[in-house]
């Protein structure tokens, strides 16, 4: 069974937003949004890109236990954002920080939510 074309959209915006995550743990600025610079944020928000990256390869198998190891990566992810805000190595200093920050875990959350929906595509 093929997957959707929706479904492989998300899977390859979860793999590129990951990496892009990973990026930016290190270089610490992504279009205009700063991140904080130790060494504590930066694995732990790479951490949170790969798993991030993982649950678009786990998605992109077609496999439904894949699928459940995706969405808990996707659960990862959220949860390890609230994590770095919460323990302030997020920097929420301003509105577009803080725009930043919700937006990117609505997202990770958003796509869960889908995934689930499609999970009868998945074998």
């Amino acid at each position: 069974m093929s997957l959707p074309l929706g479904v492989k959209v998300v899977a390859g915006l979860m793999i590129l937003f990951g990496l892009l995550e990973i990026v930016t743990a290190f270089r610490h600025r992504f279009f205009g949004i700063i991140t904080a610079e130790s060494l504590v944020f930066s694995y732990a928000a790479s951490a949170i890109g790969a798993v991030y990256t993982a649950a678009g390869l786990l998605t992109l198998t077609g496999k439904r236990l894949a699928l459940w190891a995706a969405l808990f990566c996707l659960g990862i992810d959220v949860a390890g954002r609230i994590t770095l805000a919460a323990a302030g190595l997020y920097p929420l200093n301003n509105a577009q920080q803080i725009a930043a920050m919700i937006a990117g875990t609505l997202l990770a959350a958003g796509f869960a939510i889908y995934l689930w929906s499609k999970r009868a595509r998945f074998s």
